[in-house]
């Protein structure tokens, strides 16, 4: 049977968080002398009686145990009833539901997708309620994927159990511990992104809020040109390096600032991962130089920023690299679906799911070659659990499925092609922009259709969730058992 009593109990108190947001923007909205601030106030009051309400009628004081099931569901409505509650706002300064609900779902899911423009002459609140969703978001996903997904067994995510000696059917974790180095390594790095934007030029209102943005992978800017903007160099390296942090593993991290900087070099994924954006990077570098004309130096930062904010599924642009020809085109498409570190605040496949595919691949053609000879798979240095090859395999099928899936549902509303197939995966892997006259980086979402915006949204959800998270709840056998 389900546990109901604490699942509306943590959502009760993660709406109580939320509403204590909704007081910054209004602040600063007050602050501006900007009417604003009433919309922010009145959508933090409904949401602390709500979430106020829950609590109060769901509190127990005996010790409450999250089986699988209940962490499937917790999860799961947590993501929708904060999108509900923190569209408020956004309704209240005018915006459609439709568009709010949107916004909000790529805020909170750090998609970076967005239905407003004049970003420069919004007001300020608005903003930093944009940004703040993009921070509340990226401190949820590591939260999810560091202490639930590991034990829901999705998509290969028991590779990074908290405690591999587990066994048991509960979610008990050391918690408290790992959500308090997680939140401290996070505003830690929060902060630095922050002040290393301001030394560098930017505004400190534009550096918090874009400090929360990279560090998030969300990719909310205050400006319609993004990262153009500043047409600083300096500031377009530092955010390719913040936003490369925010997509490696935090607790990777947190063993790094205890033990020294080589545990990042000794996990395999964050190898990978840097390796990646380095040998991609040089490729695009060299080809863009060579064919456009431009000064090596310059192509390397331009490819940089954007090859990372794409892998990371960031979202940011330095650039409109949908100009730089199809070659760019194409690569960047195929980076829409790599994904950063497991662990992170980064959406998409993820790079250690393509490298186990990568070992399937290998053991199999080494059969072919050896029909006999023992292959065993280890990752990291330990022997990849017998269930972790089935799993990442469903994961890709599945993912792949989806985005078709979702592709013929955009084509079905009217749209091309090329604005279907890229929007669908770019939502599905959080990553922000995609290709086309209306989802490319200097594109806008406040066209598409209404039913398009729903079906991007739900799209973002199951993304941010693995997949599996969500599908799981459609079978009679979960809720039956």
């Amino acid at each position: 049977m389900l546990n109901l009593r604490p699942i509306f109990f943590a959502i009760g108190l993660m709406l109580a968080i939320l509403s204590a947001t909704m007081i910054l923007p209004a602040l600063v909205d007050l602050a501006d002398a900007n009417s604003d601030w009433r919309a922010f106030l009145a959508a933090a009051v409904f949401t602390f009686f709500v979430g106020g309400l829950l609590v109060l009628m769901t509190f127990d004081d005996r010790q409450i145990e999250l089986s699988v099931k209940d962490a499937f569901l917790l999860t799961t409505l947590s993501w929708v009833m904060l999108c509900a509650f923190a569209a408020l706002p956004f309704i209240g300064v005018g915006i459609s539901y439709t568009d709010a609900f949107f916004e909000t779902m790529s805020g909170l899911t750090t998609t970076g997708s967005t239905v407003l423009t004049g970003l420069d002459s919004l007001p300020r609140g608005v903003l930093l309620w944009r940004a703040l969703l993009n921070g509340i978001g990226g401190i949820g996903i590591i939260v999810m994927a560091l202490l639930i997904l590991p034990y829901l067994r999705v998509g290969g995510m028991q590779l990074f159990r908290a405690e591999s000696s587990d066994k048991s059917e509960k979610i008990v974790p050391r918690a408290l511990e790992l959500v308090s180095a997680t939140a401290g390594v996070y505003v830690g790095l929060l902060v630095l992104c922050a002040v290393v934007y301001a030394l560098l030029g930017m505004s400190i209102f534009d550096a918090i809020c874009h400090s929360m943005a990279t560090l998030a992978t969300g990719g909310f800017s205050t400006h319609d040109l993004s990262f153009k903007f500043f047409q600083s160099p300096a500031i377009e390296w530092s955010g390719t390096f913040f936003m490369a942090l925010g997509a490696l593993p935090f607790v990777v991290l947190i063993q790094a600032m205890s033990g020294g900087p080589r545990a990042l070099w000794r996990d395999e994924q964050v190898r990978g991962f840097i390796g990646f954006l380095i040998v991609v990077t040089l490729i695009l570098a060299m080809w863009y130089s060579m064919t456009r004309g431009v000064p090596l130096t310059d192509a390397v930062r331009l490819s940089a920023f954007n090859v990372t904010s794409i892998v990371t599924t960031t979202g940011f642009v330095s650039d409109d690299y949908t100009q730089w020809g199809t070659f760019a085109i194409g690569l960047f498409f195929l980076l829409t679906f790599v994904g950063g570190c497991s662990g992170s605040t980064a959406g998409a496949i993820k790079i250690y799911r393509l490298q186990v595919a990568g070992l399937l691949t290998r053991r199999h053609f080494t059969h072919l070659i050896s029909p006999n000879r023992i292959v065993t798979l280890s990752y990291n240095g330990r022997r990849l659990p017998d269930d972790v090859p089935f799993s990442v395999v469903a994961f890709l099928a599945i993912y792949m499925a989806t985005v078709g899936i979702f592709t013929v549902l955009l084509t079905g509303m009217g749209l091309d092609l090329t604005t279907s197939l890229s929007s669908a995966a770019q939502a599905l892997g959080n990553v922000g922009p995609g290709f086309g006259d209306i989802v490319g980086p200097s594109g806008n979402f406040a066209t598409l259709p209404a039913p398009a915006k729903w079906v991007l949204a739900l799209a973002m959800l199951l993304g941010r969730l693995e997949l599996f998270t969500v599908l799981v709840l459609f079978r009679p056998e979960f809720w039956r058992s």
